[in-house]
């Protein structure tokens, strides 16, 4: 049981400096994209903005997969 618990505290604190940097990466992404492409107070701006994030978050998620993937063959 305490193996457990501590395995999902280790899990929970993960999840919120994830969070934390996400957030930071947003802010800092979002100044980038105003610097870049002009205001972003419209929604075809919030859209693309969006889409480019997601894109990013794609592209990182496939990345880390393939990572992880080579390490257990390791």
């Amino acid at each position: 049981m305490k193996v457990e618990i501590i395995e999902k505290l280790s899990t929970l604190v993960t999840a919120a400096f994830g969070l934390v940097a996400a957030l930071a990466w947003n802010g800092t992404i979002q100044a980038i994209f105003k610097k870049v492409f002009g205001s972003a107070d419209g929604i075809a701006s919030m859209l693309i903005y969006a889409i480019i994030v997601t894109v990013i978050a794609v592209m990182a998620a496939v990345w880390v997969g393939k990572a992880v993937d080579k390490a257990k063959k390791l």
